[in-house]
């Protein structure tokens, strides 16, 4: 029997929402604004998947994993429609960006076989456990700082990705077993990913001005992204305030942050066990708070300390 819950959260988007979210971390908040959108999209093709794939799937466990996780999901997205449609509501040129994002997710729905998309949603869902683990280690540095409702969004959806880590591989494995698929699949999956991650930096740096999101949205690009926040290194010291920005886990040890990486390309081994994974002390306090009925959505206002 599945051990995940559906946890129907209300989030206030209806005041305006800082594009620029948490100040002290510009770059951070970019990167998490990006988050947002492509929750909208991947979530959709992850629903669109396991849904096609339930039919598929004669073991009843598997199936009511595949129910629970795809339930987790589009609350996900929900939730996520609201904060962008915030953003929007403050720049609507984004509004194409986010119909571009969706397109392309759209365009992979109608196109690709179902086995391509069930291991594209294992590949890049074997990785958010150790990435958010490490963010959720630091948590009173990336989140706490912020404005509390999308701080709030993004926790809560970072402890439930921790709590579902299982999930699409437990689909993939039974629709698609073949372990080895994933893997000969997983370039196609990172060139699909990079390529929406352009289009949504170069939307952001078209329709936010510079003076709100205070750096250059391609910074911020997988492959650039990763290398500057290995680093820890700024821009240079004669540069504009943008060029000058810090990445955006320049808080985070070097050390973490390599290991971090290492277990991000290890989650895309065949025979990669997500069960496996160590956890992140935060999201056991999270679900603790959730079933005191505390204020989750406020979580750091409605909290001391």
């Amino acid at each position: 029997m599945s051990n995940l819950r559906i946890r129907k959260l209300r989030f206030d988007f209806d005041d305006e929402v800082p594009f620029n979210w948490n100040p002290g971390n510009p770059a951070f908040s970019t990167y998490m604004n990006i988050v947002s959108i492509i929750a909208i999209c991947f979530e959709k093709m992850v629903v669109a998947a396991v849904k096609e794939a339930m039919p598929l799937l004669a073991d009843p466990e598997a199936a009511e994993e595949a129910d629970l996780f795809l339930r987790q999901e589009a609350q996900h997205a929900a939730a996520h429609r609201k904060h962008v449609r915030a953003l929007i509501r403050h720049h609507p040129g984004l509004q194409h960006t986010l119909d571009e994002a969706i397109a392309a997710y759209d365009e992979l729905t109608a196109s690709t076989p179902l086995r391509y998309r069930l291991a594209y949603i294992a590949d890049l869902e074997a990785t958010f456990t150790p990435f958010f683990t490490m963010m959720l280690d630091h948590e009173t540095s990336l989140f706490r700082p912020g404005d509390d409702r999308v701080a709030s969004l993004l926790v809560w959806h970072f402890v439930e990705e921790v709590e579902h880590r299982s999930s699409a591989l437990v689909v993939y494995d039974a629709v698609v077993a073949d372990p080895f698929y994933r893997t000969r699949v997983l370039p196609r999956v990172v060139a699909h990913l990079f390529r929406v991650t352009r289009l949504l930096c170069a939307g952001i740096n078209a329709h936010v001005p510079p003076a709100e999101r205070a750096i250059d949205a391609h910074t911020i690009r997988p492959l650039p992204g990763m290398i500057a926040a290995i680093r820890n290194r700024p821009g240079p010291a004669g540069g504009t305030a943008i060029e000058r920005a810090r990445p955006a886990f320049a808080g985070i040890g070097r050390r973490t942050k390599l290991r971090t990486a290492r277990r991000v390309l290890l989650s895309q081994n065949p025979f990669h066990d997500p069960a496996r994974e160590p956890l992140p002390e935060f999201a056991d306090r999270w679900f603790e708070r959730f079933a005191r009925g505390e204020d989750v959505c406020h979580w750091y206002s409605s909290s001391p300390g």
